[in-house]
């Protein structure tokens, strides 16, 4: 399975950009599945609800299922989080996974950058950001720096770096 990743800082227009790659991505044919990292506490289902409700009576895992989706929802308690590796394990094979967070893991990303936000350059310090998608181009960089807001040229040197081109 091919995985590459966005990241960035907050407000830095990595969530925006994961949907558009998404949609770009998925309408030129390819399977796309997504990861992304949550650095707090979440919940998918609500208080009352009756996947909630064993959840929090105690199931390890609860399973939902509808006619339109399925979601199987793990509890950790208090284990350690999995680690990526491990997460994509779960994953149903498909020609490529995006990954949004998990800045400090290894695989090949792409920095979303934002001169507003002030924030100092991911990629300077990271040999795994292979390029920068930023609304300037940051000076000293080794890497390609695309328009944040070019789409396709960013799928393009994605599919490209993955091998689906």
């Amino acid at each position: 399975m091919r995985i590459f990743g966005v990241i960035g800082w907050k407000n830095s227009g990595k969530t925006v950009l994961m949907e558009r790659l998404v949609a770009e991505i998925t309408a030129r044919g390819f399977l796309v599945s997504t990861v992304k990292h949550a650095h707090h506490r979440f919940d998918v289902d609500h208080p009352g609800k009756d996947s909630y409700r064993h959840r929090e009576a105690g199931a390890h895992e609860v399973l939902l299922s509808s006619r339109s989706r399925w979601a199987l929802m793990h509890e950790i308690r208090d284990e350690a989080e999995l680690a990526l590796p491990t997460l994509l394990g779960h994953l149903a094979p498909v020609d490529l996974v995006l990954i949004e967070g998990y800045k400090r893991d290894s695989h090949p990303k792409i920095e979303a950058h934002r001169y507003a936000t002030g924030q100092p350059l991911i990629a300077l310090e990271d040999p795994n950001v292979v390029a920068v998608a930023s609304d300037v181009t940051p000076e000293g960089l080794s890497q390609p720096v695309l328009p944040l807001d070019d789409t396709s040229a960013i799928a393009d040197f994605i599919l490209r770096h993955v091998g689906l081109n």
